[in-house]
C-alpha cells in the first residue's frame, strides 16, 4: 500500500518504529535487549571538514614526503610505555561476548601492523595473549577472570570506570553465552544470564581510585601503563579525575560506541556524543599541562570511528590515539552478506544484525556455539582485519599530508571547520566560511 497516496500522515513523535516498541512492550513485559552502539542520528564527525593547503599552506608530497603515524601511550609513569606504529587500537571486547575465534583474529590483526588489542570483561584467553604483539588488559567492577598474574603478562592495564554505550550500567552476558568454558574463566554456573556490576566493589570515590592505581603499579612494579577508560558524560571533570589518580592513558568512549549486550533504552538515551566529549577531555588536560607533552598523559578516543577521515578528525581535535570495537568486528566478518540468508532466518538482515546478546551469530564472531565459531577463520579474519588498519592510517596520513602536516598528530583544531551548528559548538570549531565558533566567539 502506498500510504502518501492514500493521504496518510505518519507521526514524527509516534512513528512505526516506536509503535512497535510500544507494542512489542505491551506483549512481552521485558524492555529490549540488543548489541551495537546508538543508532540515532547525532553530530559525528562527519559534520567536519578539513582545510587542505594551498596558498596560506603548504602540503607535503605523498610520494617523496613522510608522514609519520607512530605513538607512544603511558609515557606518564610506566617504565615500559607501548610503542605502536599506528594511532589506531583495538577496544576492550570480552571473550564470552565473542568467540575464542574473534579474541584471535582481532589480536592477529592488530599485531600485522603494530597496535595494540585489548581482553574485555571475563579475562585473558591464551589464544588472544598468543597473538597479541600489545595486549591491554581491562580491569572491570566485575573482576570476572581477574588474575593478578594475567595482569604481568599484559603489555598495559586498562581499569574501566564506564562504557560509551551504558555510562552509570553494567554489561549483560546471557545464558546461552555462558559455556563451559566461559563458566570456568568467570567462576559463574553454566548457562545462566550474568550482569556485571555498573561500579567497582572496592571503592567509593576518585580518592579509592589512586589507591587502585597504586596496587596496579605495585603488582606490575611499575613497568605497564595504566590506562583508565570513561563513558562520555561528565568529561571535563572524569578526565581530571582520573588524571590526579595518576592515570598514564585517559581513554574516552562516546556514545556510538558498541557493547555486545545492554539495554536499548540506555544506548540510545544515555551519555553525549563523542564529538562533544572530545574538546572537554582535551580542555581538561591542558588546563592540567599534560596534553601533548613527552611526559604527559595521552588521550584515546573511541565510538563510532569508522573511517580515515574520523581518525584524522579526532587527532586534529587532540587524541592521540582512536580506539575501534564495531568497526573491527565488521572488518573480521560481522554483518557478512554471505549469511544473508541466515540472518533473514533470525529476523535481521545483514547489515542490521545487532541481536550480539543471542549467540546465534551466523559469522561465527558474536557467538559460543561451537560449530558456529568454527566458521571464522582467524588467520583469515586478522589478514582482513590488518587490511583494514591500514586503510584508516593510509587515509589519515593523506589528509595530514594535504593539511601540510609531517605526522598524523600534528593535525590540530585549526585545520577544521563544522557545516552544522551543532558540530560547530561540539567540536569548538568554526562554522564554514566564518569564523564563528558557536558558543565561544561572535565574529563572522
Amino acid at each position: 500500500m502506498n500510504h502518501a497516496s492514500h493521504g496518510l500522515r505518519e507521526s514524527a513523535t509516534f512513528d512505526r518504529a516506536t509503535i512497535h516498541a510500544i507494542q512489542r512492550a505491551a506483549s512481552t513485559g521485558v524492555y529490549d535487549i540488543r548489541g551495537w552502539g546508538a543508532k540515532r542520528a547525532l553530530p559525528h564527525f562527519d559534520d567536519l571538514l578539513f582545510l587542505g593547503a594551498s596558498m596560506s599552506r603548504y602540503p607535503l608530497e605523498g610520494y617523496r614526503e613522510s608522514c609519520g603515524t607512530d605513538v607512544v601511550l603511558g609515557s606518564r609513569y610506566a617504565e615500559q610505555p607501548l610503542h605502536l606504529d599506528i594511532p589506531v587500537t583495538i577496544a576492550g571486547m570480552s571473550f564470552g561476548a565473542l568467540s575464542a575465534q574473534a579474541k584471535e583474529a582481532l589480536g592477529r590483526g592488530a599485531s600485522e601492523v603494530g597496535t595494540s588489542t585489548t581482553t574485555g570483561d571475563g579475562g585473558m584467553t591464551p589464544e588472544e595473549r598468543g597473538q597479541s604483539r600489545h595486549l591491554v588488559y581491562q580491569y572491570l567492577p566485575s573482576r570476572y577472570g581477574m588474575n593478578p598474574d594475567d595482569l604481568r603478562k599484559a603489555d598495559a592495564i586498562e581499569v574501566v570506570l564506564g562504557q560509551g554505550a551504558k555510562p552509570g550500567g553494567g554489561g549483560m552476558l546471557l545464558g546461552q553465552k555462558i559455556s563451559p568454558r566461559v563458566a570456568a574463566m568467570r567462576t559463574l554456573p553454566e548457562g545462566i544470564d550474568q550482569r556485571s556490576a555498573c561500579r567497582h566493589p572496592d571503592w567509593t570515590g576518585p580518592d579509592d581510585l589512586t589507591i587502585k592505581i597504586a596496587e596496579l603499579r605495585e603488582i606490575t612494579d611499575w613497568q605497564k601503563p595504566v590506562y583508565v577508560k570513561v563513558g562520555a558524560t561528565r568529561t571535563y571533570y572524569d578526565v581530571k579525575l582520573a588524571v590526579h589518580a595518576g592515570a598514564d592513558v585517559v581513554v574516552v568512549d562516546g556514545m556510538q560506541g558498541g557493547t555486545a549486550a545492554t539495554q536499548d533504552v540506555f544506548i540510545e538515551h544515555v551519555g553525549i556524543p563523542t564529538l562533544a566529549a572530545l574538546p572537554q577531555a582535551v580542555q581538561a588536560l591542558q588546563e592540567l599541562g599534560v596534553h601533548r607533552r613527552p611526559d604527559g598523559v595521552q588521550l584515546v578516543v573511541s565510538g563510532g570511528i569508522r573511517t580515515g577521515a574520523d581518525v584524522a578528525k579526532a587527532l586534529a581535535l587532540g587524541a592521540d590515539a582512536v580506539a575501534i570495537g564495531t568497526a573491527a568486528l565488521v572488518a573480521i566478518g560481522d554483518n557478512d552478506p554471505r549469511y544473508a540468508a541466515e540472518y533473514e532466518a533470525l529476523g535481521s538482515a545483514a547489515g542490521f544484525y545487532d541481536d550480539y546478546q543471542d549467540g546465534r551469530d551466523p559469522a561465527g564472531i558474536t557467538t559460543q556455539d561451537p560449530e558456529l565459531a568454527a566458521r571464522l577463520d582467524p588467520v583469515l579474519a586478522g589478514r582482513r582485519l590488518a587490511n583494514y588498519l591500514r586503510v584508516l592510517t593510509m587515509e589519515a596520513q593523506t589528509i595530514a599530508r594535504a593539511c601540510g602536516k609531517a605526522h598524523v598528530t600534528h593535525l590540530e583544531p585549526e585545520d577544521l571547520v563544522a557545516i552544522t551548528l551543532e558540530a560547530a559548538a561540539m567540536a569548538r570549531v568554526p562554522l564554514a566560511g566564518t569564523s564563528w565558533i558557536p558558543g565561544t566567539t561572535s565574529g563572522f
